[in-house]
């Protein structure tokens, strides 16, 4: 199959692309690259999972309260590359428990043209909750 034939990658020009990171690592007997393995992540503390799972209940409650007016998650400024990144509810609760989990996220595909009119802020949902909780 041609590289034109192929759809564009995702990862193109981005600084993180997690497939540079195979570069540092040397050749396997088999002929390909060793990737890094569980043993290179350091484990999370007791206070990182606290505030993983608490960001998890957090979610739980954000998507119960937003979902249904039209919310599809989350959006972040990301600092590394300048953009802003657009994460639906059910992708960021698959990476925290991922991180959870394993200690890191994986790369995932972006969202496919996100209407930012459909995602918010953390912030944006923190004081959203805060107000709809404090009425009831």
């Amino acid at each position: 199959m041609s590289p034109e034939a192929l759809p564009p990658d995702p990862f193109a020009g981005d600084p993180d692309d997690p497939a540079l990171s195979l570069e540092a690592f040397g050749d396997r007997a088999d002929g390909g690259t060793a990737g890094p393995g569980a043993d290179d992540v350091p484990p999370l503390t007791e206070s990182d999972r606290g505030e993983i799972l608490a960001d998890l209940a957090d979610l739980a409650v954000y998507q119960a309260l937003l979902s249904g007016r039209g919310v599809r998650g989350i959006v972040v400024d990301c600092a590394d590359c300048g953009e802003q990144h657009f994460h639906e509810w059910n992708l960021l609760r698959a990476s925290l428990q991922q991180l959870l989990d394993e200690g890191r996220m994986r790369p995932h595909e972006p969202a496919f043209d996100p209407d930012p009119a459909h995602y918010v802020t953390w912030e944006y949902c923190r004081g959203y909750a805060d107000a709809t909780l404090a009425d009831d």
